[in-house]
């Protein structure tokens, strides 16, 4: 017996907090969009997420946690893994991405479901679906293809801003760069697509998709870019830098990098990151221009982002972790605990260390952070990166930068 599909509520709080808060534009307008979802009508609604890196991060959160609002009022979500499209890669960088292999592909994406899992629900009622794009892109034939690039001029695609600087710098922009924006949106065409999500990066793409839909299905498709969030080095959150706040994250990892925001990141973070009510960030905001001390809420902020993904018990245990360890200066209990061979150089030890804890880090990068001074054991500094570990029976404590602890054992 076929599912029915769950009844479609038009609560006007929910709908108002989706087209209102860590939006930055909706396209052809809020009203009409408002008026759509008032109307009960059941829509289909995506957001796709290339597996050009492992993690999904808070960045993607931002996005996720509306779709899950629109699951909350009945609506079809589609969670879209552009496992096809990330054999392009979206050309939002100033040099041509490079191709990546299936193995690589599937590598990035084999966790996503279960960290997307984290913010909405692929089971119950109204589960979200779980899609790959390869499942239409791949069985496009020539002819297929020719009608999908007669949708659109050269001229439309220079738009962009990203081929504008190229163009004007005079760097190379690759045939199949131009070939992203109609692969995204035909994505909307194949699944027949009410509304589509995306950061504010994405405008382009998904407007290209509005286009194709109403060129081939004759119908209106909505538009939602989200507000974008800079990760905590204050450089576009990204997957392929991997320097983002990311799903997979221990609880303390996450309150520890959120922390490590600048004071200015604060009110964004407040409004793109969690629930709490405007009015408080509000009042937050008019608190820290009257000279408030801003650490308390980042504090604030950093508890309701692990909140929202981890729950309330871990929040409370990360806030715990960190003023222990950050305030008081104390060495953390229960710290990821590597076994290795006495005598081990420094390197490959930081290595597997990170490892254990989810964590990918580059030899350049922990060569970087040992000639900084970063690097700790027993609190001394650890100055050569071809330093060789002498382990007492007891274990040795490291310590690399400001949040990360380990516990290095020796093997008998």
């Amino acid at each position: 017996m076929k599912k029915q599909a769950p009844k479609i509520k038009a609560d006007p709080k929910i709908i108002s907090q989706f087209l209102d808060r860590g939006v930055e534009a909706v396209y052809p307008s809020k009203e009409k969009l408002r008026k759509k979802l008032l109307k009960k009508e059941r829509l289909r609604v995506y957001q796709g997420f290339d597996p050009t890196g492992p993690y999904l991060h808070i960045g993607h959160a931002i996005g996720i946690r509306a779709l899950r609002l629109l699951q909350q009022l009945g609506h079809e979500v589609i969670f879209l893994v552009g496992d096809y499209t990330s054999k392009i890669g979206d050309p939002d960088k100033d040099t041509t991405r490079t191709i990546l292999t299936d193995e690589e592909i599937q590598s990035n994406m084999r966790n996503w479901k279960k960290q997307a899992g984290e913010l909405i629900d692929f089971s119950g009622e109204n589960p979200v679906k779980f899609e790959r794009n390869h499942r239409w892109l791949s069985r496009l034939k020539m002819k297929d293809l020719i009608k999908l690039m007669s949708q659109i001029t050269v001229q439309r695609l220079t738009e962009r801003d990203l081929f504008k600087r190229r163009l004007k710098k005079g760097d190379p922009i690759r045939l199949h760069e131009f070939f992203y924006p109609l692969m995204q949106g035909y994505d909307s065409v194949a699944m027949k697509i009410d509304l589509e999500m995306g950061g504010a990066d994405q405008i382009f793409n998904m407007l290209v998709g509005r286009d194709l839909v109403k060129n081939y299905l004759g119908k209106e498709k909505f538009v939602r870019a989200n507000k974008m969030m800079d990760a905590p080095d204050c450089q576009t959150m990204s997957k392929t830098k991997g320097n983002g706040i990311n799903l997979s994250d221990t609880p303390q990892q996450m309150f520890g990098k959120a922390m490590s925001y600048s004071d200015q990141h604060i009110i964004p973070g407040l409004e793109l990151l969690t629930d709490l009510p405007q009015g408080k960030i509000k009042e937050i905001k008019q608190a820290m221009e009257k000279g408030q001390n801003p650490m308390q809420f980042k504090k604030t902020m950093a508890f309701e982002i692990v909140r929202i993904i981890k729950g309330e018990k871990a929040a409370r245990l990360a806030r715990n972790y960190f003023e222990k360890v950050f305030s008081e200066k104390q060495t953390p209990n229960d710290l990821p605990t590597v076994k290795v061979k006495n005598n081990s150089e420094i390197l490959p030890v930081l290595q597997k260390s990170f490892k254990k804890n989810g964590e990918k880090i580059s030899n350049s990068e922990l060569k970087r952070l040992i000639k900084q001074g970063a690097v700790k054991a027993r609190e001394k500094l650890i100055k050569e990166i071809n330093h060789k570990l002498k382990i007492p029976s007891k274990g040795l404590v490291i310590k690399v930068g400001k949040r990360n602890w380990f516990k290095i054992i020796k093997i008998n």
